[in-house]
């Protein structure tokens, strides 16, 4: 697909969206959260592609939403802004890849709202994450009052919101934030890594277990549970799950295909 603002790549059953607006640390407009939004359905698509890697070109993931498009915004256009957002990183969440995001550099505001959308996060050693649109007199608009205490707890999540100030990669691993820090060198070498480990396993179970986690935060533990057992027993109807036991049982690599 076309696209201004993203680089688009696929290598067997991985694809890679990098952010493609150094000039302004990929801030997020309204024109890239379309471009987003549409790349994701391109990918989904693909039925080869189960694994998707995010990142960012130059020193930052991504600095946050685009505040010389913001500055102008009426409240209508800014609810229609912020609803956008919304949608586009629910299709992340929901989709049924698997999202990686290597975080290059700073991830503030909207970039942190979109790492937390994704199911894993990696980042460099240098990377400055963070929530500071109270410094601008606003407050997150793309679920980052939501997400951050799911992940991180009320308290914490409080501070950061309240103060605005970012932390270092190794803090936000250490309260839950991302998964894993690695030197700036290393990270897509390790995200790669990672993604190619994910990609051989049964793109069917990956699809189930992403949607049976996002889905059990939002409901009662008994219906959660409930959902599991009825996700479990359907995965006996499948090519994967009788691949992968006979794979075990004569031991040697299974060759999951998602279905």
């Amino acid at each position: 697909m076309d696209s201004n603002n993203l680089l688009i790549a696929k290598k067997d059953h991985v694809a890679t969206i990098t952010f493609h607006r150094p000039a302004v640390l990929n801030a997020l407009n309204t024109d890239t959260l379309w471009e987003l939004d549409q790349a994701i359905t391109f990918l989904e698509q693909d039925q080869a592609i189960s694994v998707l890697v995010l990142t960012g070109e130059g020193k930052a993931f991504i600095a946050g939403a685009d505040i010389s498009q913001m500055k102008t915004m009426t409240p209508v256009q800014a609810r229609e802004f912020a609803m956008l957002g919304h949608r586009v990183l629910r299709h992340l969440e929901q989709s049924r890849l698997v999202v990686i995001a290597a975080v290059n550099g700073f991830a503030l505001g909207g970039g942190c709202e979109v790492l937390m959308a994704c199911d894993l996060t990696l980042a460099a050693s240098t990377a400055k994450i963070g929530q500071p649109e109270i410094n601008l007199g606003i407050h997150p608009g793309f679920g980052g009052t939501q997400r951050l205490p799911r992940l991180v707890g009320a308290s914490k999540a409080k501070e950061l919101l309240m103060t605005g100030t970012p932390i270092p990669a190794d803090e936000a691993c250490r309260i839950g934030l991302i998964n894993k820090v690695f030197p700036g060198e290393k990270l897509m070498e390790e995200a790669t890594t990672l993604a190619a480990q994910l990609a051989s396993k049964s793109p069917l179970q990956l699809a189930y277990i992403k949607a049976l986690v996002n889905v059990g935060l939002e409901v009662e533990l008994a219906a959660a549970c409930d959902l599991e057992v009825a996700s479990f027993a359907a995965s006996f109807t499948s090519h994967d799950q009788q691949e992968g036991m006979a794979a075990f049982l004569e031991k040697r690599p299974a060759k999951f295909t998602g279905r």
